[in-house]
């Protein structure tokens, strides 16, 4: 695993958030864009106003990715696509794992990637939609995670 720093997101991080968010969707042909990069950009500065956001840096202080948390709800875990598959994603679930005793998430059906992350990382699922109450229209998974191990509708 790359050597890394957890460490809360600061505003000026935001660009770098925002390409992540950009990137996510640009990298993934089934998932439509919703909004433009500025758009993205304040989405990322808008979840680190709300105090949200861990960022993963390496040490040449590069970002490779971040997790956006609100209570026990995660809002995103972006990882760079150069650093994907090197434990970050893990890191940063368990540090938010450290920080509450239950989470919840959704991610797209379609997303396998993601799907087999969580189930690793001890996630249950509890709930499937279609999509249509999503903006992107597309049919989603409600995960959930708890220290308890019982899973919560």
């Amino acid at each position: 695993m790359t050597a890394l720093t957890l460490r809360p997101a600061r505003p000026t991080d935001a660009g770098r958030l925002g390409a992540l968010l950009t990137d996510a969707v640009e990298d993934v042909p089934w998932k439509p864009r919703l909004r433009s990069a500025a758009e993205d950009i304040a989405e990322a500065g808008r979840m680190i106003e709300a105090g949200w956001v861990t960022v993963a840096e390496a040490p040449e202080r590069r970002i490779l990715g971040f997790l956006a948390r609100e209570g026990a709800y995660v809002h995103a875990l972006m990882i760079a696509a150069e650093a994907q598959g090197q434990g970050i994603g893990r890191r940063l679930v368990d540090d938010a794992k450290d920080r509450s005793p239950e989470l919840r998430l959704w991610t797209f059906a379609r997303n396998e990637r993601a799907r087999r992350f969580y189930a690793r990382e001890g996630f249950a699922e509890i709930a499937r939609t279609d999509g249509a109450g999503n903006d992107e229209g597309l049919a989603d998974i409600h995960f959930h995670w708890s220290r308890e191990g019982i899973p919560h509708e």
